[in-house]
């Protein structure tokens, strides 16, 4: 079952994965979830909360977990990392967008890596970007990115869900964000997650629209991101068409 809990190998494996890159001269930005789940584990919930107060209550304290671990693992490696928390406000109004991104390329230019999350401690539903997928792909295009990567459980987009059927194949690469595409769209994995493969092929929109490509590949193999970045075949390419 779903605890919640920190896979600290994986995390590590990301975080090596990141400061080797960022030490080849990459500038990287990481979106990263994870806060109500690991407050939920934190908290000693059995389950993770439907109301909006105790949701906020776990996103709380597990956000103080998150970059605990996060600032811990980058540290080894002599990275500094920054922590931003938004809500769809702060995307949707040109002023606070524009403060956003100042700090972000400022944030760069010193050197170091952003972490951004959504401030579940105060995002009501009114004001939530809703899932990391949308909010990954709102800041790649406020960062002026070239690539976004989403890690996913699966190895990217395929024919059919893989869990389920042996002969779903994987799809390497898409240019057009059809109604088959579409229909391809499984019902999210974990119970602890927020999105599936629906709120990663809304992310390869906003991607595609603004001129930037998307990866979908599996969270599991973060030294997957070498090839990536180098342009080799992995997972499933959204190919922008490079208008940007």
């Amino acid at each position: 079952p779903q605890t919640g809990r920190m896979n600290l190998r994986r995390f590590h494996n990301l975080v090596r994965v990141l400061a080797d890159l960022s030490n080849s001269g990459r500038e990287l930005i990481l979106v990263s979830s994870g806060a109500v789940g690991l407050g939920v584990s934190q908290l000693g919930l059995r389950e993770r909360p439907t109301d909006t107060p105790s949701k906020q209550a776990c996103a709380a304290v597990g956000q103080c977990e998150l970059m605990y671990v996060y600032d811990k693992l980058f540290t080894e490696y002599n990275h500094t990392v920054a922590q931003m928390l938004l809500t769809g406000e702060d995307l949707e109004s040109d002023e606070r967008r524009t403060n956003f991104q100042n700090t972000l390329y400022r944030l760069l230019e010193l050197g170091a890596l952003p972490i951004v999350n959504e401030n579940d401690t105060v995002a009501t539903e009114e004001i939530a970007v809703g899932d990391n997928d949308t909010l990954a792909a709102i800041v790649a295009k406020c960062a002026g990115a070239d690539l976004l990567v989403l890690l996913s459980d699966i190895d990217g987009l395929f024919t059919a869900d893989p869990r389920k059927d042996p002969d779903a194949r994987l799809i390497p690469l898409v240019e057009e964000l059809t109604p088959q595409v579409y229909a391809l769209a499984g019902e999210k994995g974990s119970d602890l997650a927020c999105g599936g493969m629906a709120t990663k092929l809304k992310a390869a929109k906003t991607a595609m629209e603004n001129g930037f490509d998307m990866v979908i590949s599996n969270g599991q193999r973060p030294e997957e991101l070498y090839d990536i970045v180098e342009g080799v075949p992995v997972g499933t390419l959204f190919k922008s068409g490079g208008k940007h």
